[in-house]
């Protein structure tokens, strides 16, 4: 009798618990409680006409959650629905984007500069080398201590050959001369000097030159009037000997190079640059040039862009001129190079705002209230740490320029949760995420203007085809046309 009575009270008391708990629920679904909660009022998803708005779940092929609307501003995160985003967009708390260090930065269409820094070489200016070759065979009796490296002066003795043949050049350069006495003594020195001059005396002093004789040795010759016993070799200017190739004895053939002298008091510096930053320059640029090891820098100027392409390190030939004072830069010898590049208004990001999958390119747009939508774009030049951005943003918007590493994460797992396997953009009509792949086998693609439109239902793409003007504008406004057709793409994770 005893357990028949606790039974019963056992029963009433859980009866009453539940009663107590359906009439609790029922008051906190008509008021709320407490200010700021919200109020259901339906399941409604009004983008997308498919969808039955009595039932939460997922709409249908776009992958993304229906849950109940609220009177009150959306989800407990934010008012914001990511449904008209593109899909992979993640909402990210202030406080965890703090944590991971998200930070983001306006677009911006602007002129700039930017400072080029690329290697060169010191390599001798070609107008300011000579080279010293024989005339004529030969033997060399002396040298000269100067070697490879050694600077000279103009006219300062290099070394001494004989020359058999050389005997009979001087000798006819001696008669020469006595013809143009004999002619001055005359009296029509003008007349005369100018007549053996034109037929007979020139071409015997450019004989001795071509011998290798210099202009200063054929004057010692025109005062002594006599054949010497050797003949020297002088340096033709001052500078540097770049390479020596006599010794004492040694015979020669006539061409054979004794000497080559290099003007180094200006030089050349021949640097590499990719084909997009030698589009930046032009002759005339002003360039910085310095020695790391020496700390000190020289300024140069942009001469030539040499058509000369490098097909393995995919470079073109730069070629600066420099004033070499004391000699600092020497022929081979490796400088940095610093010239400033002066580009368009156009718009640039940084290099690490952009998740480089080698299929695409993608940034994560902010969308507001801690929504972040990833966003393909086409790049162009890159200069230092920016790259130009061709097509995918306009200025006026904010993109994410650290942390996008944690967003990408974020976006490709939210993505894989919602079934998205393929190219996806966003429905021009309903604004909703499609799957390109599906809504093309299924038969949900339109084209207009040579693009094709994909959509998530069939009413959306009725719709559509009733007046596509309208929606492709639409998205051109609101800056989504680039994800609702399939030329341009949408976020495709691998």
């Amino acid at each position: 009798m005893r357990k028949a009575a606790y039974s019963i009270v056992l029963l009433l008391s859980i009866a009453g618990a539940f009663v107590a708990g359906s009439w609790y629920n029922q008051r906190r679904a008509v008021t709320p409680t407490t200010p700021g909660a919200r109020e259901i009022v339906q399941h409604a998803e009004p983008a997308h006409p498919a969808h039955n708005p009595d039932a939460p779940g997922m709409a249908p092929d776009s992958g993304m959650p229906s849950g109940p609307a609220h009177s009150h501003g959306g989800p407990a995160d934010s008012g914001r629905s990511s449904a008209s985003m593109s899909p992979g967009s993640v909402n990210i708390s202030p406080e965890k984007q703090q944590l991971v260090g998200v930070r983001v930065s306006p677009v911006e269409k602007a002129p700039g500069t930017h400072t080029l820094r690329i290697f060169g070489r010191v390599a001798p200016d070609e107008t300011r080398l000579y080279r010293l070759n024989a005339g004529l065979d030969g033997v060399i009796r002396e040298v000269s201590p100067l070697t490879t490296g050694s600077q000279v002066k103009k006219d300062q003795w290099l070394a001494t050959f004989a020359a058999p043949d050389s005997i009979t050049a001087i000798q006819a350069y001696i008669v020469a001369l006595n013809a143009v006495d004999r002619v001055k003594r005359g009296g029509d020195e003008t007349a005369a000097r100018n007549q053996v001059t034109s037929s007979n005396f020139q071409q015997r002093v450019e004989k001795l030159q071509n011998l290798g004789m210099s202009d200063l040795q054929i004057a010692e010759v025109e005062h002594a009037r006599e054949v010497p016993q050797g003949i020297k070799i002088l340096a033709p200017a001052d500078g540097f000997v770049l390479a020596r190739n006599v010794s004492p004895g040694l015979k020669f053939d006539r061409g054979a190079e004794w000497y080559r002298l290099a003007d180094l008091s200006r030089v050349w510096i021949l640097a590499d640059a990719f084909l997009n930053e030698a589009q930046y320059l032009r002759p005339g640029v002003r360039a910085q040039v310095s020695l790391p090891e020496q700390r000190k820098t020289l300024p140069a100027r942009v001469g030539e862009i040499l058509p000369q392409f490098d097909g393995t390190t995919r470079t073109l030939k730069v070629r600066l001129e420099a004033d070499n004072p004391g000699y600092i830069l020497r022929p081979d010898m490796f400088v940095d190079v610093e010239l400033p590049i002066a580009f368009p208004p156009t718009i640039a990001i940084p290099v690490d705002a952009i998740l480089d999958s080698g299929l695409k390119k993608t940034v994560f747009v902010d969308r507001g209230e801690g929504f972040f939508e990833p966003r393909e774009v086409e790049t162009g030049s890159r200069l230092g740490n920016r790259v130009e951005i061709v097509k995918g943003l306009t200025p006026g918007e904010r993109i994410v320029v650290s942390g996008t590493f944690l967003l990408d994460s974020e976006s490709r797992m939210k993505v894989a949760v919602g079934g998205i396997s393929g190219t996806t953009g966003k429905d021009a009509v309903c604004d909703t995420a499609v799957d390109q792949d599906k809504a093309k086998a299924a038969g949900r693609v339109s084209e207009f203007r040579g693009k094709a439109y994909y959509f998530s239902s069939l009413e959306c793409k009725q719709q559509f085809d009733k007046d596509p003007a309208r929606y492709v504008v639409k998205a051109a406004n609101t800056g989504d046309e680039h994800a609702a057709h399939g030329h341009a793409g949408g976020h495709h994770h691998q």
